[in-house]
């Protein structure tokens, strides 16, 4: 049997029919657009269309998604902050008419990252639990504990991006005070280097840049990633001190940065470590790169069926 997956982000869809052992067998990617339900359905007709079956559910067992949030995994809603258009979007009954008689499982797309990690990333063999945080537009993170993904009665536990690192910070959208995603955050990062000195007249302010300057060593944009990673130490220290966390696999566009970002988030996380267990974390960055989310939500389907 094989597992629809489907990955929903802030600016792209995307989808995936996977086997058992992992084999991805047919991907297809769309921008959301301007009509995103027009979109999904697109998506979903064209990926089931690789099963060979009249109503595209042959041979499927169910269909797993990762969602950008919040979301109410009870309810099957989300509302992902960069689709204005979706707020209590009925997610899961949405596909459910789309491909009427197949379970649907959803899940958090940081969530369905780290599961997918620990699936087909190689983590599996030595992780009992593993933390996965998506550094992008947001901060997102999820768990797995013992290779069951740790979801939270409405399926939003991992939400990492809303620790408060910082008492004295940046009041978040979210109506907390200093969270993660206020410092570590893409825009974050950008905001408080442009606010900083760092940027040339006519030349693209993004986080792509940014990156780019600190590799090269600008010191603004050094000091933007030292920030970020000092704050996703703290966040992770966090994490790791409440559930025993073996790995840390980071992923999300800024984490393309590679070392300019991994090497002091390393040492950050090392010189802030206390306590033995907390020594031993293995940081590391995503194996799976963009296919992560959508193998965790093919084991939403899989894992489940077996």
């Amino acid at each position: 049997m094989t597992a629809l997956a489907i990955d929903i982000g802030g600016t792209k869809f995307a989808a995936a029919l996977v086997r058992p052992d992992g084999t991805m067998v047919r991907r297809v990617e769309l921008p959301v657009g301007h009509d995103p339900a027009a979109t999904l359905a697109l998506l979903v007709r064209d990926v089931g269309a690789g099963t060979g079956g009249s109503t595209g559910t042959a041979g499927l067992s169910g269909v797993g998604i990762g969602s950008a949030g919040p979301l109410d995994a009870v309810a099957g809603t989300v509302s992902p902050v960069n689709i204005p258009s979706w707020r209590d979007f009925p997610l899961v009954g949405t596909v459910s008419e789309l491909l009427p008689g197949l379970p649907v499982t959803l899940a958090g797309d940081a969530q369905c990252m780290a599961l997918g990690e620990w699936w087909r990333g190689g983590h599996g063999s030595r992780s009992r639990a593993l933390l996965g945080i998506v550094v992008s537009t947001g901060v997102g993170g999820g768990l797995v504990l013992g290779g069951v993904p740790y979801l939270g009665p409405t399926g939003n536990a991992g939400h990492i991006g809303h620790i408060s690192v910082d008492r004295n910070g940046e009041l978040c959208p979210c109506g907390a005070t200093g969270c993660l995603e206020t410092i570590a955050s893409g825009p974050s990062m950008v905001r408080w280097a442009l606010a900083n000195g760092w940027g040339d007249p006519g030349t693209p302010m993004d986080a792509r840049t940014l990156s780019l300057d600190a590799a090269r060593g600008v010191p603004k944009a050094q000091l933007a990633f030292q920030r970020a990673a000092d704050a996703l130490a703290v966040a992770i220290l966090t994490t790791a001190a409440l559930f025993d966390i073996d790995d840390v696999v980071i992923g999300g566009g800024v984490s393309g940065a590679g070392e300019t970002l991994l090497t002091p988030l390393r040492q950050a996380v090392a010189k802030q470590a206390g306590l033995g267990f907390l020594r031993r974390l293995n940081v590391e960055r995503t194996r799976l790169e963009r296919d992560a989310g959508l193998y965790g939500a093919a084991a939403l389907v899989l894992k489940e069926s077996r």
